[in-house]
């Protein structure tokens, strides 16, 4: 069992010269209980089941299990999902040799919204800032993606 330590940005800037890879994600929440949410996720062509708990109070870590699971299982769960499935793509930003930015580009109903995000070792682990990178959103609950598979950021306006 895991905990993730990550921290969210807002995107401002032209962030595309610096991609290395891109991944298709579609994914769709079991529950989106702030406490407990249970994920389902394709990833490409891979398929993954994750149970997340309750953020810290600074947003910024929580309990993280994961598992692979078959992809047809996944298509099949995902029919079984709270209303709201989330489709992005993940690109992939080297920062570092040991860190990176994954910068979730989303389509549909949350189209126009872009969040960078890195994992860290320990919430206050120092990083360089690309100038791409905007406001910190790490503890606004607007941002995440269970919150957004109900309130899509295009009825934010």
């Amino acid at each position: 069992m895991a905990k993730e330590i990550e921290r969210k940005f807002l995107v401002n800037g032209d962030f595309r010269p610096f991609i290395t890879k891109t991944i298709n994600i579609v994914q769709g929440y079991l529950s989106s209980n702030p406490d407990r949410t249970v994920r389902v996720r394709t990833w490409g062509n891979k398929a993954f089941i994750t149970i997340k708990g309750k953020s810290s109070s600074d947003g910024t870590s929580r309990f993280e299990w994961e598992k692979e699971i078959d992809y047809k299982d996944a298509l099949s769960l995902l029919d079984l999902c709270e209303p709201g499935i989330i489709k992005k793509h993940r690109h992939i930003i080297p920062l570092t040799k040991t860190l990176k930015f994954e910068v979730d580009e989303f389509f549909e109903e949350n189209k126009g919204l872009i969040i960078a995000e890195i994992e860290l070792p320990k919430p206050d682990y120092p990083f360089p800032a690309p100038k791409w990178l905007g406001k910190e959103v790490t503890n606004d609950p607007r941002y995440y993606n269970a919150y957004l598979s109900k309130y899509p950021y295009i009825n934010w306006k």
